[in-house]
């Protein structure tokens, strides 16, 4: 069996397991959505080179001062980031994803920082390049902004894995707009996740050599395969992670978990990467319910 068919395979269990749980408990399924926030605004930013650490953005969220002075962008970009973050919840769930919406996820991203590009895609003479990259010309933006979203709807049957890597790769590579691109580009990851009813996903900071690694392979060699298995380990990481909650019961740090059940740690932490346990990453360490076992 192709290997993405497998992993399909087991986020539609995971995703049953998940809905069958969530039935009814709306108010933790808003807190930890909530409670996510941060870290989410945090990953990405620091994706794009932001010195905020994840403690900074949540105080920063929390609007409680710093104990060192940050520049007035990076401030912005957290809050501006939070923002959209929580609005793509109910966005998509009332409408489709189309060219207006991604315009005004940008504004509200960008607003504060680069008021003179927010909302807009690329025009005239605005080129963009990112590394040996060089976006394509601004006239050709929006027709292949359109092709990219009339592909992603019309291909169902290749499973969301696929489409989510390969819209998410099309949109990184087109680089619409001169400000933005990765950032806008991860929250629509969740925007069509969440519309077509799973959960959302976060690319980890600690996974930024990878993600480019992805993207350096889709720009070069035209594959997906790197960025099919980032989102893989992504949805099975966010659908462990509320599995867990949902069942109640103790959470433990998996460090612990190998003391107390004397296994190996360095044995789980390879599982976990693989996410062939259901542990998951949250706050930078591996956790696990205590009741599990393998």
């Amino acid at each position: 069996m192709d290997p993405v068919d497998a992993a399909l395979e087991d986020i539609h269990i995971l995703r049953q397991k998940y809905h069958a749980l969530a039935a009814g408990k709306d108010a933790l399924m808003r807190v930890i959505a909530e409670a996510e926030v941060p870290e989410q605004v945090f990953d990405s930013n620091a994706i794009e080179n932001s010195t905020l650490s994840l403690d900074e953005t949540e105080k920063i969220l929390s609007k409680i001062d710093l104990d060192r002075f940050i520049s007035e962008r990076e401030m912005f970009e957290a809050r501006n980031l939070a923002r959209v973050v929580e609005y793509i919840h109910t966005k998509a769930i009332e409408s489709e994803l189309d060219l207006d919406v991604i315009e005004l996820l940008h504004k509200m991203l960008i607003s504060n920082i680069r008021d003179d590009i927010a909302g807009r895609f690329r025009q005239g003479n605005e080129w963009v390049r990112v590394g040996s990259h060089i976006a394509p010309d601004p006239k050709e933006v929006v027709p292949r902004l359109v092709k990219m979203l009339a592909e992603f709807r019309g291909a169902v049957g290749a499973g969301i894995i696929r489409r989510v890597a390969k819209m998410h790769l099309t949109f990184e590579n087109i680089h619409p707009f001169v400000d933005g691109n990765g950032r806008i580009g991860r929250v629509l990851n969740n925007f069509v996740l969440i519309r077509e009813g799973y959960v959302p996903i976060n690319i980890k900071f600690v996974d930024r050599d990878a993600y480019y690694d992805a993207l350096r392979e889709f720009d070069t060699q035209n594959k997906t395969k790197r960025m099919e298995k980032m989102v893989e380990l992504a949805l099975k990481n966010s659908y462990h992670k509320r599995i867990t909650y949902l069942e109640g019961g103790e959470i433990i740090r998996l460090v612990d978990y190998a003391k107390k059940y004397r296994t190996s740690h360095s044995n789980l932490i390879n599982k976990a990467h693989r996410q062939t346990i259901p542990a998951f990453l949250e706050r930078g360490i591996w956790k696990i319910a205590d009741s599990y076992r393998g």
